[in-house]
């Protein structure tokens, strides 16, 4: 194993491509479809399966993790996971209340922010804690998306 292991951003690509996902679905409702097939995956499953060279430490660094810490980034990214699934969903039953450019909106927006979030705590190497209160902000941000 490498001498000092470290977390990788390479898993938050998952959330990025649902992103994008999200930021065309605005202007091509076919790509919901895309977005329903979507799946997350934990950040052990990601390196588990993944063929770079530098998973093997990845993986090591995220076992070194203080269990509080782990905790708090798979919060993180079950957040980011139920935003997507939201946004799909709203998507997928656009109604008048509604529109697909308010939900693409409002769902990248927070997801930008969430990715920010996880990319910085991977960038430190998981010192970073992650504050239970930003969670629950983006929870009531998407409460209120479902509310309008």
């Amino acid at each position: 194993m490498a001498k000092h292991p470290r977390l990788s951003t390479d898993y938050l690509n998952r959330y990025a491509e649902a992103l994008m996902l999200i930021d065309l679905a605005a202007d091509d409702p076919d790509i919901v479809r895309d977005l329903k097939a979507w799946r997350s995956l934990s950040y052990r499953e990601h390196f588990e399966t993944s063929p770079l060279r530098i998973a093997p430490s990845a993986l090591e660094a995220y076992d070194r993790l203080a269990p509080e810490r782990k905790a708090a980034f798979e919060d993180l990214c079950r957040a980011m996971t139920r935003l997507v699934t939201t946004a799909t969903a709203l998507l997928a039953d656009r109604t008048d209340r509604l529109d697909a450019i308010t939900i693409v909106e409002v769902a990248g927006d927070a997801l930008r922010r969430q990715i920010a979030r996880a990319t910085e705590f991977i960038n430190a190497n998981g010192t970073v804690d992650i504050v239970a209160t930003e969670m629950r902000e983006l929870q009531a941000e998407v409460d209120a998306l479902l509310r309008r």
